[in-house]
């Protein structure tokens, strides 16, 4: 009796565990399906950079010869060059109307200090930094909403394989090219090369897709471009030109790229990376020599691009190593705070984005207000200061960029916070990287600069304007370093510039966690490659530091964005669990020969990218998967209309019918619909042969996989769908269909909640973790 209570209390265990199971399958995965890209909430969707190896593909290709080979590797060249020449282009006008419109405002503020009319000074000074403010955050939220922020994060995502709408249209462009200008000329806290990278990836996509049939612009040549694939290698490519357009940093460029935004790389893509990075140096050298010779208005030298101020020289000796290290660890501490107040900071301003535009638009207009307050009346809380008389630059500078700001002091006399406050964020960090200028500064006012850069750059991201975070990490960074080389003194025998140098290399491997490409991006900036021992041991301190305390910032951005980023390891707890247990259903597939009818109930319905085409009797012996069809290839099926009147096999070669052209996949965030296609009823009951159309090579996993190694296999080969077949012959064909979003924490954790507990976690340092370590030593 004891024994059959036993059996039956297990059997009834098993009905339970399969009654859930069957709850957990029929119940439709929700996470991760939607996301904030720029400052606007959008669906999203998986990328698929597998290739589809169906019937009519592999013919299309088998028809191609040696000339099609050619065509198609000059193209990939041919788009690398005018990535990288459109890109540098793009730089440069940037730099040169940031430098011309912000010239312009300092010169006449200054104009009306000189003339003591102060409360004019500081109206022309707050207004055209409100006016400017507000014009980058109008055309921002109401015309390309994908444009806001630094774009970078979404690039990432998209070399991740996610997409989403809008991040790389041309509006988008245009919208991140003239709000970034306008929102770094208004003096807030922001970079632009952030939105560099962003714009870079902007001209790779649109031009990698093929050209435009709405405008007739689209040609045989161009449709090797339209897939993921090869989409993917130019908005790399885009990426890396961005960043060597911003700084002038082609190496760099190539090595942020490959270090911080992509998730796929291979030695052909590196070397088409490096040849775009070089086009972007020629082309900027170009135009600095046209500059040259005074065509490029007040502020447009030429040189701006680059802060090639350093001393030809960089003496350092044993003793500064101390102070360099020094250096490393606060950057690690400065920067992990930075990414902790801002991530708060961030999630505050999507609580007030979400009560809609006019939120957005006056979130942007006090902090343009506050800005302006600051930068103007934070300066007369220093006092003036004798010109240096050993000095060969001018002093005061009166009417264009310099270290000796006159502001409100007597003739003969600078205010040297003034210098720094009232400049471009490019000349700022000019003045400070400055060689042999140990003594223009005050340790008050470089402190007050410190301390207000610091928390000015954290309010001014996140704001429905094109923003980076670059140049105010590099800027508060340098302000940061030659403070703590004021505080050194006699103890160290490094020049101040170059504490500003490894004090910028700190911050930004603190915040950013990049070491190989910030390294070379600071050399290439700096033109000085002597800092290269001291720079590296600066970014691996401040890095080790800072990763036991959070992650990098974009990390942090991506995840409070809500993207469904893939990372390259898999979670402890991920072994724990098979595919089949993150399986959730129902399970939509279709027959090989399936009726119209069917085929758009299923579409409307649902909102699955693929489906498994499964083979039965007459077609086959017993139920087989045939493949997998993907919903935009039936929408091409459904608009051509070419249907079988009967549930048989076409006998027409689907060559005659369709062309590869009907196929190929459309820009970035562009879908065709199930609504906009309208069928008769006498269609509807007619049929489709998808044998044709169906990659019979899908990528499939065992039930009994782990859900770690399906991750390894599902990111390292970039699908976006991955079919679970059973273990046993004698059930269905295919038990399920993983995607990106079956792979995402809160999915899994939300299935097996016990799993939280053995969440994989770094080290991190939280009172809890420091309060344990003090107390096992005493």
């Amino acid at each position: 009796m004891a024994t059959a209570a036993v059996v039956a209390e297990e059997e009834e265990m098993l009905v339970d565990e399969q009654h859930r199971v069957d709850l957990r399958r029929s119940a439709s995965n929700t996470t991760s399906q939607v996301a904030i890209v720029g400052a606007h909430v959008c669906p999203i969707e998986s990328l698929d950079y597998e290739l589809i190896e169906n019937d009519f593909f592999k013919q299309d290709w088998r028809s191609r010869g040696r000339s099609h080979i050619f065509r198609y590797v000059t193209l990939k060249w041919s788009l690398c060059f005018l990535i990288g020449a459109l890109a540098g282009a793009v730089g440069f006008f940037n730099n040169l109307a940031v430098e011309n419109i912000a010239g312009v405002k300092f010169v006449v503020t200054s104009n009306m200090m000189l003339a003591r009319k102060y409360g004019w000074a500081f109206a022309v000074f707050a207004g055209s930094n409100f006016v400017l403010t507000m014009f980058a955050s109008v055309i921002t939220a109401y015309m390309a909403p994908a444009a806001a922020g630094s774009g970078i994060p979404e690039v990432k995502a998209y070399l991740n394989g996610v997409d989403a709408p809008d991040i790389f249209s041309l509006r988008t462009l245009v919208v991140k090219v003239v709000g970034c200008i306008a929102a770094v000329s208004s003096s807030l806290h922001v970079g632009k090369a952030g939105p560099m990278v962003h714009t870079g990836a902007c001209i790779a996509s649109i031009l990698g897709q093929g050209g435009s049939r709405k405008y007739h612009l689209t040609c045989k040549w161009l449709r090797y471009f339209k897939n993921d694939r090869d989409r993917r290698d130019l908005v790399t490519c885009g990426a890396g030109a961005g960043v060597a357009a911003a700084f002038r940093a082609p190496v760099g460029g190539v090595l942020f790229a490959l270090e911080s935004v992509s998730s796929w790389w291979r030695s052909a893509l590196l070397w088409r990376a490096f040849f775009t990075a070089a086009v972007v140096a020629v082309v900027l050298r170009a135009l600095i020599d046209i500059c040259r010779s005074g065509k490029c208005g007040l502020f447009g030298k030429g040189g701006l691009i680059m802060f090639d101020v350093t001393s030809d020289t960089a003496a350092y000796h044993l003793v500064d190593l101390p102070p360099a290290i020094l250096l490393g660890i606060i950057g690690g501490i400065l920067g992990s705070f930075y990414n902790f107040i801002l991530d708060k900071v961030l999630r505050i301003y999507n609580l007030i984005n979400e009560k809609g535009t006019g939120y957005k638009l006056l979130l942007a207009a006090t902090i343009s207000i506050f800005t302006s307050c600051c930068l103007f009346g934070l300066p007369w809380l220093a006092s003036c200061r004798p010109c240096p008389a050993d000095q060969s630059e001018d002093c005061p500078s009166i009417g264009r960029s310099g270290n000796f700001k006159k502001f409100q002091c007597p003739p003969n006399q600078y205010n040297d916070l003034a210098s720094l406050f009232f400049n471009t964020n490019d000349d700022t960090i000019r003045n400070l990287y400055s060689a042999g200028t140990d003594s223009v500064f005050q340790k008050s006012s470089i402190l007050l600069f410190f301390v207000t850069s610091y928390f000015l750059g954290i309010v001014s991201y996140g704001l429905v304007a094109p923003s980076g975070l670059f140049v105010p990490l590099i800027l508060t960074g340098a302000t940061y370093g030659r403070l703590v080389g004021m505080l050194m003194g006699r103890h160290s025998t490094l020049d101040h510039g170059l504490f500003a140098i490894l004090g910028s290399a700190s911050l930004l491997g603190g915040s950013m966690r990049m070491t190989v490409s910030v390294c070379v991006i600071i050399l290439e900036l700096t033109n000085n490659l002597l800092l290269l021992p001291l720079v590296m041991l600066v970014l691996l301190i401040s890095k080790t530091v800072a990763d036991t305390f959070n992650a990098n910032i974009y990390d942090m951005i991506v995840k409070l964005k809500g993207l469904p980023y893939l990372e390259a390891h898999a979670e402890p707890y991920m072994r724990q669990l098979t595919v089949s247990d993150v399986v959730t259903g129902p399970l939509q597939i279709f027959h090989g020969v399936e009726k119209v009818g069917n085929i758009v109930h299923v579409l409307k319905t649902t909102g699955h990218h693929g489906f498994p085409v499964i083979d039965e009797p007459p077609f086959s012996d017993s139920p087989v998967l045939f493949g997998l069809v993907l919903r935009a290839h039936l929408l091409v099926l459904l608009k051509k209309r070419e249907f079988l009147h009967t549930c048989a096999l076409s006998g027409v070669d689907a060559s005659k019918q369709f062309s590869a052209d009907d196929f190929a996949k459309r820009g970035s965030g562009k879908r065709d619909s199930i609504d906009n296609i309208e069928l008769t009823t006498e269609e509807m009951e007619m049929y489709i042969d998808l044998h044709p159309f169906t990659n019979t090579s899908p990528y499939t996993v065992v039930e009994t996989m782990s859900l770690a190694k399906a991750l390894i296999l599902f990111r390292e080969v970039g699908l976006g769908h991955l079919l679970v077949v059973p273990k046993s012959s004698s059930r269905a064909p295919v038990v399920g269909i993983l995607t990106r979003h079956d792979f995402m924490p809160e999915h899994i954790l939300g299935l097996h909640p016990f799993l939280l507990k053995s969440r994989w976690k770094r080290l991190r340092f939280g009172k809890s973790t420091i309060t344990k370590f003090f107390s096992s030593l005493c």
